[in-house]
């Protein structure tokens, strides 16, 4: 293991001197972090505190062991043939589990790491030299990347988890014809990361959920997700993601069960409308953020709406968007109004916080 290292910013450890302690103070918080965990882990850290972030209910702190971070890792390794002679590139918060388990998946198969700050563009202070592997990535890194002058290095990498959020069908389109092997993630921290992978590109690219070895579900009462997995433990892990079981390694996923809108008896999946809606953005040459929520309604108990980041439109850029929704939607989907926000609140991870942000229009 001693061949094994890690890099921060310029500064390059061997693997037995983070073991030992020996690495410098004068970085970020968020790169201490992480040095901290891989020292803990070297020298064989038994338990981990994780913060969950609500999937599966009000967000809350959960004790994993060792043992459980290391099946997940090995899950991965395999799944995805990760190799000790890889550089794995981990530019998410390994204060949350999709960046921690980078450095588990890292420290288990003796790949070399390079940890730089969560930004929106991990790629752009890369030198040259360093060629990255393997990586984990959110949705607006993907944007940022493919925008910058860095797409070509980026398009080198090998393999790409993509999670945290949904892909807008724009992206997926850009990622179908990358080469390497892109792969959107299913998980969350009470399943230690992801427990099933969708490949984005390639001869294998596919629409479903397939999950990895050893893991079983099967939906509630809800049509909710419920997850088994030996390295989990006895009990289920029960989610608030609406399903369809295609068989019995596939799935396919609808939305969040907190998310949908009844509106007069009716039930409306945002995600659905935002799909649709992307591609009238898209059209339109509308580069703006967005998404639909249900707010309430007297006559309906909730109607849907369209909170767009920014500035309103312009009235006649206005009204031909409604126009087209109207021609599009069912009317049941069709947004009973627009209402606009300066900037978009979001979560610790990266995520739109839909909730704070709707709180904060006058």
């Amino acid at each position: 293991m001693s061949a094994q290292t890690l890099r921060v910013k310029k500064t390059l450890y061997p693997i037995d001197k983070i073991q030992k302690g020996i690495f410098s103070k004068a970085h970020s918080l968020n790169e201490i972090r992480a040095l901290e965990f891989c020292y803990a882990w070297l020298n064989g850290q038994e338990k981990f505190t994780l913060q969950t972030s609500g999937s599966t209910g009000t967000p809350k702190k959960i004790s994993v062991t060792r043992e459980q971070l290391k099946a997940s890792a090995a899950l991965s390794i395999s799944a995805l043939g990760l190799k000790k002679e890889f550089t794995a590139l981990v530019c998410l918060d390994t204060r949350y589990i999709a960046g921690l388990m980078m450095l588990v998946r890292a420290l288990e198969a003796g790949m070399n790491l390079h940890i730089v700050e969560p930004e929106a563009n991990p790629f752009e202070t890369l030198s040259e030299e360093i060629s990255i592997d393997f990586t984990a990535l959110v949705p607006y890194q993907i944007q940022a990347i493919l925008s910058s002058n860095r797409k070509e290095k980026f398009s080198k990498t090998k393999i790409v988890l993509i999670g945290g959020a949904s892909l807008s069908n724009s992206l997926r389109e850009i990622l179908t014809g990358m080469p390497g092997a892109f792969y959107a993630t299913y998980g969350m921290t009470e399943t230690l990361s992801h427990i099933a992978l969708q490949r984005l590109n390639g001869s294998n690219q596919t629409n479903y959920f397939h999950l990895l070895p050893g893991i079983t579900v099967q939906t509630d009462p809800r049509g909710c997700l419920v997850i088994r997995a030996p390295h989990l433990g006895a009990e289920p892990i029960v989610t608030n993601d609406l399903v369809e079981i295609v068989d019995t390694n596939r799935f396919l996923l609808l939305g969040r069960i907190d998310n949908v809108i009844n509106s007069g008896g009716v039930k409306i999946f945002p995600e659905k409308i935002e799909s649709v809606i992307e591609g009238i953005f898209s059209d339109l040459k509308l580069n703006v953020r967005f998404f639909i929520s249900g707010v309430p309604d007297l006559q309906f108990g909730e109607k849907v709406i369209l909170c767009i980041e920014g500035i309103p439109l312009q009235e006649t850029m206005a009204e031909k968007l409604w126009q087209i929704l109207k021609d599009t939607l069912s009317r049941f989907e069709i947004p009973k109004e627009i209402r606009y926000v300066a900037t978009f609140i979001k979560t610790d991870t990266g995520k739109i916080n839909k909730p704070k942000t709707l709180a904060s229009v006058p």
